[in-house]
């Protein structure tokens, strides 16, 4: 359904005198409305997990539950089922009064709500690492399809077969994570107080990967309202922060993955890249702003780079 709908529709869903007020284009998967009561209706695109439409508010919706006790996510308020008027459905949630964090000085704020979520109660899940192995060889076929430069094929070849090459065992910690952790996925409050307000792909994982994706070259300077690249000194930073916020013996088990991760994530974050750069904004695309779509296409560039590749792969 193109965005101009959604107000009409959920002002009849909801029986409201007036139509919601949508906020200004940002991101890719979701439209975001102002409703009364600082309320923000959170309407999907399409699910990026591949779920079908019920399927995807259920797990949402179980998300931001089991992140609530943490502190640092919106409250659900309520859940509208999919329909002829809303083929996705939306979710109901507490508004964040916040601005874009400010990086590097924002980033210890957003370790400490990341540490909310992976202190909470963990369920069983897939081994993590494999998890993760298994979506990059899903998409690193358009690597070879993306018309890269044979200068980061290289490094690219290179580091998958690094990745062929990790032990299955041991078994990595698990807890609550984000995955979609990058730093334009987080609201800093009047407080100082860092709010992760995107749950769509949280799940049982790995904090390291968390870790990774919210501090890589790829994630930092992905949202234009937040870009900045981080020094070695801010990552630390960064590492120490979430530490000294979860439990000592969560930090050291949670430690020795903190490099593992950050190669795995960068390597995950390209192989999607590249199937952007193969299947477009047809796949991707539909809703979304021009200033968005024209942003992605320059980052995806700049990532892909021979230079940009050499030295983030020098980096982790």
């Amino acid at each position: 359904m193109p965005d101009r709908h959604l107000p009409a529709a959920l002002r009849r869903r909801l029986g409201l005198d007036s139509d919601p007020v949508p906020l200004p284009p940002k991101g890719m998967a979701h439209a975001h409305l102002r409703l009364p009561g600082g309320v923000l209706a959170r309407v999907p695109r399409w699910s990026q997990i591949g779920l079908d439409p019920a399927a995807n508010l259920r797990h949402q919706a179980t998300a931001f539950t089991r992140a609530a006790p943490g502190g640092h996510t919106p409250r659900l308020t309520g859940v509208l089922e999919p329909g002829a008027d809303l083929p996705m459905g939306a979710l109901l949630v507490e508004e964040i009064a916040g601005r874009p964090p400010r990086l590097p000085d924002d980033m210890p704020a957003i370790a400490r709500a990341l540490a909310s979520l992976h202190v909470l109660p963990a369920e069983p899940a897939a081994n993590p690492i494999q998890a993760t192995i298994r979506v990059i060889e899903r998409q690193a076929p358009c690597f070879a399809r993306a018309g890269l430069a044979l200068e980061t094929m290289a490094h690219l070849d290179a580091e998958l077969e690094w990745v062929r090459s990790l032990p299955t065992t041991p078994e990595p910690p698990v807890a609550l994570v984000g995955t979609d952790t990058h730093p334009g996925n987080f609201l800093i409050d009047g407080g100082g107080k860092a709010w992760f307000v995107d749950l769509e792909k949280a799940t049982d994982g790995l904090p390291a990967i968390d870790l990774a994706h919210a501090s890589l070259y790829t994630s930092t300077t992905w949202d234009p309202d937040v870009a900045a690249v981080l020094s070695r000194e801010d990552t630390r930073r960064f590492y120490a922060a979430w530490s000294d916020a979860v439990p000592p013996g969560m930090a050291e088990a949670v430690r020795p993955w903190f490099g593992i991760a950050r190669r795995l994530v960068w390597l995950r974050t390209l192989s999607w890249m590249a199937r952007w750069k193969v299947e477009g904004s047809a796949a991707f695309g539909a809703g979304i702003d021009p200033r968005t779509i024209a942003h992605v296409r320059e980052r995806i560039e700049d990532f892909f780079d021979p230079a940009t590749v050499g030295r983030v792969r020098d980096s982790l």
